[in-house]
């Protein structure tokens, strides 16, 4: 595998996007308390709901951005996606309340957003010829920031470290991948000669939100960015809650199922064939609904940290699988605009059943009941790949060169 100045360029991004994303979890609790949200008082849903806020700006970015880079090409406007990013978690680090900090995120997720549904075709672009490993590649970048993260900022949170400096400087890394994209340089990113006309971009969307088959996609990404993100945002709190562990433990939770993320993205990318795809994905599904069952009945730590690693590797192939499989399903399709759709399902699920978890811990002052929510969206997801080709396509549209 050969790798430029741009691969760095998104390796970084997705890096300092894990970071920020979890960033705020991990560092919850602690948080919390001091904006007056506390969760072990009922504020629960109001961490839940961070994350569905943060969530709506990052649809509509998605949204948009594939006609952003139709006008000024994908390394400008990813280089700006970081910028944002950087800017909202530089805001969320200074927030004196809880209001400005959701509103921090918003801004957060803007960029976010750009970056999600752009990094994927960004990296397919420079590798025409082989673009499934790099993309691959690629996105265990998100589960190695993840686990970089949780790890240091469990450290730090425990050694009496403030919040706020570990999300300062989270903000301050995001301009190493900005200035990666955006400074002059002799090597040229592989853009479209040409500005793409917005009704072109337009005429690929509507061609695909045509397809029946493309809605269960839809939907198989709702709940798989759902499950996956409950796991991610919650683990850290459920562990000082319900352990009375530490929060350098609640860190090691969270670094637990990254590892395990890391296993099975790198793991199935390596060793996976490309039409065992909907098998990978139904089979790791149901293992991911009879692992995460077990969660709300654990009462030893250590036993629970080795499930948070057998979790990961079953969750790692959903949001990148599911992409490829719907791809290869739905060949006449532009990819671009098929992976930001499908984005755009998988975000706002991470954000609604977060918020879901939270709302209903809120009623038992108890996250253990809520956590049944994450085998639930397993098994909806393998049922829905397990009958994904039943639906008919009618794409008459070429696929983009």
């Amino acid at each position: 595998m050969l790798f430029g100045r741009f691969d760095y360029a998104a390796f970084t991004s997705f890096f300092s996007y894990a970071s920020g994303s979890v960033a705020v979890p991990v560092a919850l609790v602690a948080l919390s308390n001091e904006l007056g949200f506390s969760l072990s008082a009922g504020g629960m849903s109001a961490g839940g709901a961070l994350h569905l806020g943060r969530t709506i700006p990052m649809v509509a970015a998605m949204l948009l951005c594939g006609f952003a880079a139709g006008q000024w090409g994908k390394r400008r406007t990813l280089g700006v996606a970081v910028i944002l990013m950087g800017i909202g978690m530089g805001l969320c680090a200074i927030a004196p309340v809880y209001g400005i900090l959701f509103t921090a995120l918003m801004i957060a997720g803007i960029g976010e957003g750009i970056i999600e549904g752009l990094a994927t075709p960004f990296i397919q672009d420079l590798h025409l010829d082989q673009p499934g490993r790099y993309i691959n590649f690629t996105h265990s970048f998100w589960s190695v920031g993840v686990l970089a993260t949780v790890l240091i900022s469990g450290v730090l949170l425990s050694l009496g470290i403030s919040w706020r400096l570990i999300i300062a400087a989270i903000s301050i890394s995001a301009m190493i991948p900005a200035l990666i994209l955006l400074l002059p340089s002799k090597i040229k990113y592989p853009e479209h000669t040409e500005p793409l006309h917005w009704s072109i971009v337009h005429n690929h969307l509507v061609e695909i939100i045509k397809v029946p088959r493309f809605w269960l996609f839809f939907a198989a990404m709702f709940v798989a960015g759902g499950g996956e993100f409950c796991l991610t945002f919650w683990t850290a709190s459920y562990i000082q809650l319900n352990f009375s562990a530490a929060p350098w433990a609640g860190g090691v939770g969270t670094a637990c199922f990254a590892a395990g993320m890391i296993i099975g993205r790198f793991g199935w990318g390596y060793l996976l064939k490309q039409h065992h795809l909907k098998q990978l994905i139904v089979y790791s599904a149901i293992a991911g609904t009879i692992i995460t069952l077990f969660f709300p009945v654990l009462s030893n730590l250590w036993l629970f940290f080795f499930l948070l690693i057998l979790a990961g590797i079953a969750t790692a192939p959903f949001w990148p699988s599911v992409q490829s499989y719907c791809a290869d399903c739905m060949p006449k399709a532009d990819t671009t605009m098929l992976f930001i759709l499908l984005s755009c399902a998988g975000v706002p699920g991470s954000g609604f059943f977060t918020w879901l978890m939270g709302a209903i811990a809120n009623q038992s002052n108890d996250l253990s009941g809520s956590f049944y929510i994450i085998p639930a969206c397993f098994i909806v997801l393998a049922v829905i790949i397990g009958i994904s080709k039943s639906a008919p396509q009618h794409l008459t549209s070429e696929p983009r060169q």
